[in-house]
C-alpha cells in the first residue's frame, strides 16, 4: 500500500513527485498487437479528420445548406474531430514511437477536453433532436422558433455546458497527490489516472458518475420525448409518401443517437461487471471515441442529397476519380 505525503506536502506533491504520465497500455495481451492497433487507428482517424472537415466546409461554402439543421450538423462535425484529436494523436503516437510520456499538465487538458466535448456531443444530439420536433410538429413556426442565431446559441451553449460540468472535476483531480504514473490506459480518462492517488477518491469518482449519468439521462430524456411526439405526429399523417419523408428527415440523426447510447453503454458495462479483462475496457473505450465521429459523416452523407451534392461540388470528387480513370484505364 502506498504512503502518502502529509496534508502540508499534498498540495505540492504533484509538483515535486509527479512530472508526466507514462501511458503504460493495457496487460500484454492488447500490448503484442501495439503497431497494428495504431496502424488502424492511424487510418481511421484520417478517414474521421478527412470526412468531417468535408461535411463542415461543404455547409460553410454552400449557401443552401445555411439552416439550422445542417448548423447543427457542422457544429457536430467539428465536435467529433475535436474528441479524436483530442486523445488519437498521443495514442498512435504511443504505439507506433513508444512515446508513453505525456506531461502532467498534458494529461489533464486531454483529459478535460475529451470529457467536455463527449458530454457537449450529448447535449448536441438532444438539440438536434428538439430540431427535428419543431420541424414536423410546428413546421408554421419552425422558421420563427429555430433561427439561424439560435443554432449558433444553442451550439455554443453545448460547449460551454460541458466545459462547465468537467472542468472542476478534472481540477481537482490535478490537485490531487499522486503516488505512481503509470496509466495502464491508451489515454488519460477520468478513472484510471484518479486510481493512482494516494488518497480516497471514492467521492470524487461517485461525483464523476452522477455527472456522466446527468448528461446522458437529461439529454437522452429530450430526446426520447421529441422522438414520441414526432411518432404520434407522423402516424396522424394519411399519406405513404407524406410519412416516410417525415421519417427520412430523421433517420440519419436517430442512426446516430444509437451509435451514441450504444457505445457509452458499453464503456459502462465493461466498467461495472466483474471479470472484465482490462484489455476490453480499453477497447469500448477508443471504440466509443472513434464509432460516432467515423459513422455520422457517412450516415448523414450518405442519406442526404443535398449534403453529397455539396461534398460532390466543393471538393470536385467526381473530377479526381474522372481524371483518375484517365491516368489508369482499364
Amino acid at each position: 500500500m502506498c504512503s502518502c505525503p502529509d496534508a502540508n506536502q499534498q498540495l505540492n506533491y504533484n509538483q515535486s513527485h509527479i512530472q508526466q504520465f507514462l501511458i503504460a497500455g493495457g496487460e500484454q495481451g492488447l500490448k503484442n498487437f501495439y503497431t497494428e492497433l495504431s496502424v488502424l487507428l492511424l487510418v481511421v482517424y484520417l478517414l474521421v479528420l478527412i470526412s468531417n472537415f468535408m461535411v463542415f466546409f461543404a455547409v460553410v461554402l454552400e449557401t443552401k445548406l445555411h439552416t439550422p439543421m445542417y448548423i447543427f450538423l457542422s457544429s457536430l462535425s467539428l465536435t467529433d474531430i475535436i474528441i479524436t484529436t483530442s486523445v488519437l494523436p498521443k495514442m498512435i503516437s504511443v504505439g507506433l514511437r513508444n512515446d508513453i510520456a505525456i506531461s502532467f499538465t498534458g494529461c489533464f487538458v486531454q483529459q478535460n477536453t475529451y470529457l467536455a466535448f463527449q458530454i457537449t456531443e450529448s447535449i448536441s444530439l438532444a438539440i438536434m433532436s428538439y430540431d427535428r420536433y419543431v420541424a414536423i410538429c410546428n413546421p408554421l413556426r419552425y422558421n420563427d422558433i429555430i433561427t439561424p442565431s439560435i443554432c449558433v446559441l444553442l451550439s455554443v451553449s453545448a460547449c460551454i455546458a460541458g466545459f462547465l460540468l468537467t472542468f472542476p472535476l478534472t481540477m481537482y483531480a490535478s490537485r490531487l497527490p499522486y503516488c505512481g504514473n503509470h496509466l495502464m490506459f491508451w489515454f488519460c480518462d477520468f478513472p484510471p489516472v484518479i486510481a493512482l492517488s494516494c488518497l480516497d477518491t471514492t467521492i470524487l469518482l461517485l461525483t464523476a458518475l452522477g455527472v456522466a449519468l446527468l448528461v446522458i439521462v437529461v439529454p437522452g430524456s429530450v430526446i426520447i420525448w421529441t422522438y414520441s411526439k414526432i411518432i404520434f405526429a407522423v402516424l396522424k399523417i394519411t399519406s405513404v409518401d407524406g410519412r416516410k419523408k417525415a421519417f427520412s428527415t430523421c433517420s440519419s440523426h436517430l442512426s446516430i443517437v444509437v451509435l451514441f447510447y450504444f457505445a457509452h453503454l458499453c464503456v459502462y458495462i465493461s466498467s461495472i461487471v466483474k471479470n472484465v479483462h482490462p484489455n476490453v475496457v480499453i477497447l469500448t473505450s477508443i471504440m466509443n471515441c472513434l464509432l460516432t465521429p467515423f459513422a455520422n459523416p457517412i450516415i448523414y452523407s450518405l442519406r442526404n442529397k443535398e449534403l453529397k451534392t455539396a461534398i460532390l461540388k466543393h471538393f470536385h470528387i467526381n473530377e479526381v476519380f474522372i481524371s483518375f480513370s484517365r491516368l489508369h484505364p482499364q
